[in-house]
C-alpha cells in the first residue's frame, strides 16, 4: 500500500507539472492567436513525437521528455537577407538561428509574424506564460488556504496542564509542591469551546493566547461551551516565562534560530489543531511571500548550487530550501503521499509543493535572459527604447532588433541551464532533500 501511495504522489506531481507547462504554453498561445501571429506547433515537452494533431494553421502534441513545452511562432526574428555561407562558431550559430526562422514564416502570411507586433503586444504574448503560473499558484494557494485550510489551534480544549512547573523542568508529573494551574483552578475541561476571553470573541486559539499573555495577575472572565451551553468562569493568567509560539503552534525563533523564551501571562490549556479557513486574500497574500522568497533564491542561485556540489561530494546534509529538479519534487510528493498521516494533511502539502513550483516557474521565466520569456521581453522593450529615441530626435524609424545575434549568449545560458538541471538531478537522485525530517 505504501508503495502505491508514493506512486500516487508521484504520478499527482507529475500530472501537475504537465498541466502546469501546458497552461504556461496556453498563456503564450491565446495572446499570439488574438493579435493574429502564426502559431505552427503547441508541443508539450521536447525530443521525439509521442502525438500530435493539427487543428486548422497549429499542430498540437506531446513529446517524449516531460521537462518543458514550446509554441512555434512565426517570424521570432526579423528574416534574414540571406547572406552567403558563415566562417566561424559563432556566425554559423546565428546563421543557423536566422534559416530556421526564415522557415517559421509561411508564404502569404509574411505579415502575420512575432517581429511585426507592437512592442507592448509582444510584451504580452511573452508574459502571458508566466503569468499562467502566478494565476495558477494564486488559486492553488487560496483553496489551500480559504478552502482546506490552516493548520492552527482551534477554540477547542484539548489538555488542560494540572499544575505550574518552570519553563526550563524536564518533569512530566506534577509534585506536591507544584501549584495548581490557574486553568485547572477555574474549572476548565478538555473539550469546552472558547467562546470569549475578557468581553472578546475568540474564533482561533491563537487570538485567546494573545489575551491571556498580555494580562499576567488580572482576573478574565471566560466563557466556553459546554455540552452544548455556555459556561461562565474566571480565569487569573500567572506570570511566567514562556516559549512564545506562532498561530501554528510552532515556536517563534529570534535571529540566531533560539526559540524566543518572555514573561506572559499563563494559564496552562493546550488546544485541539485544525484547519482554519482563512480570507480570500490569504491565496494571493502567501503567493506574493513565495514569490519573494523564491526571487531571492534566484539571486543566489549560483551559490546555492556549489552547496548542492559541495554536498553531494562530501555526503554533507542538504539544505532544505536548495532547488529541486523534476525527479526531486517527483520524489518528496511520493515520500509526502506515503507519510503516515491523515489524507487531508498529505493532499494539502502536495497542493503546496504544486502551488509553489508554480511560483518557480513564474520567477524562473522572467530572467532577463534569452531563452527564457524574460529574454524576448527585454529584447521587446530594447526596441521600444530605440524607437522612442528615433522619435524624440527626429530619425527615421529603426529596424527592427534582430535577436538573433545574441544567439552565441543564448548557446551559453542554454548549456548552464544544462548543466544545472544536470547537477540538480544527480544531487536529487544521490543526496536527496528531506523535508520530513
Amino acid at each position: 500500500m505504501e508503495i502505491l501511495l508514493y506512486v500516487g504522489g508521484i504520478l499527482f506531481m507529475l500530472i501537475g507539472l504537465g498541466l502546469s507547462i501546458g497552461l504556461h504554453e496556453v498563456g503564450h498561445l491565446v495572446p499570439a492567436k488574438l493579435f493574429g501571429v502564426r502559431v505552427g506547433q503547441y508541443m508539450i515537452g521536447f525530443g521525439p513525437r509521442l502525438w500530435s494533431k493539427r487543428i486548422g494553421e497549429t499542430e498540437y502534441g506531446f513529446k517524449l521528455l516531460p521537462l518543458g513545452g514550446f509554441i512555434s511562432m512565426s517570424g521570432m526574428y526579423p528574416a534574414s537577407n540571406n547572406a552567403g555561407p558563415a566562417r566561424g562558431v559563432f556566425r554559423t550559430l546565428i546563421q543557423d538561428a536566422r534559416s530556421a526562422n526564415d522557415e517559421t514564416i509561411a508564404e502569404g502570411a509574411e505579415d502575420r509574424v512575432f517581429y511585426k507586433l507592437p512592442v507592448w503586444k509582444r510584451v504580452v504574448v511573452m508574459l502571458g506564460g508566466p503569468l499562467m503560473n502566478l494565476l495558477l499558484a494564486v488559486i492553488i494557494f487560496t483553496v489551500l488556504v480559504s478552502g482546506i485550510g490552516v493548520q492552527q489551534g482551534t477554540t477547542t480544549i484539548a489538555s488542560v496542564t494540572e499544575c505550574v512547573v518552570p519553563a526550563e523542568s524536564t518533569a512530566t508529573e506534577c509534585s506536591a509542591d507544584d501549584p495548581a494551574s490557574p486553568a485547572a483552578e477555574a474549572g476548565i475541561e478538555p473539550g469546552d469551546v472558547l467562546v470569549s476571553i475578557d468581553g472578546q470573541p475568540v474564533s482561533t486559539f491563537a487570538e485567546a493566547t494573545a489575551i491571556v499573555q498580555a494580562a499576567p495577575g488580572d482576573a478574565l472572565d471566560l466563557v466556553v461551551r459546554r455540552d452544548g451551553a455556555e459556561k461562565a468562569l474566571s480565569i487569573t493568567p500567572i506570570a511566567a516565562e514562556r516559549t512564545i509560539t506562532d498561530a501554528s503552534g510552532q515556536p517563534i525563533l529570534d535571529s540566531s534560530g533560539d526559540p524566543v523564551v518572555k514573561e506572559v501571562g499563563y494559564v496552562g490549556m493546550g488546544s485541539q489543531m485544525g484547519y482554519v479557513q482563512q480570507p480570500l486574500t490569504a491565496g494571493a497574500q502567501l503567493t506574493a511571500e513565495n514569490v519573494s522568497r523564491v526571487a531571492s533564491l534566484i539571486v543566489t542561485l549560483p551559490v546555492r548550487l556549489w552547496d548542492i556540489g559541495v554536498s553531494l561530494v562530501t555526503g554533507g546534509e542538504r539544505d532544505p530550501n536548495s532547488p529541486l529538479s523534476v525527479v526531486g519534487v517527483g520524489r518528496l510528493a511520493g515520500e509526502v503521499a506515503a507519510t503516515d498521516a491523515p489524507i487531508l494533511n498529505r493532499f494539502a502539502v502536495l497542493l503546496q509543493l504544486l502551488a509553489s513550483l508554480n511560483v518557480a516557474l513564474f520567477v524562473f521565466n522572467l530572467i532577463p535572459l534569452l531563452p527564457l520569456d524574460g529574454g524576448h521581453v527585454v529584447v521587446a522593450l530594447w526596441e521600444g527604447v530605440k524607437r522612442i529615441w528615433a522619435k524624440l530626435f527626429r530619425r527615421p524609424p529603426p529596424a527592427p532588433v534582430d535577436a538573433t545575434r545574441l544567439v552565441p549568449l543564448t548557446v551559453v545560458v542554454a548549456v548552464l541551464l544544462i548543466g544545472m538541471g544536470a547537477l540538480l538531478l544527480v544531487a536529487d537522485l544521490f543526496n536527496p532533500v528531506d523535508i520530513l525530517q
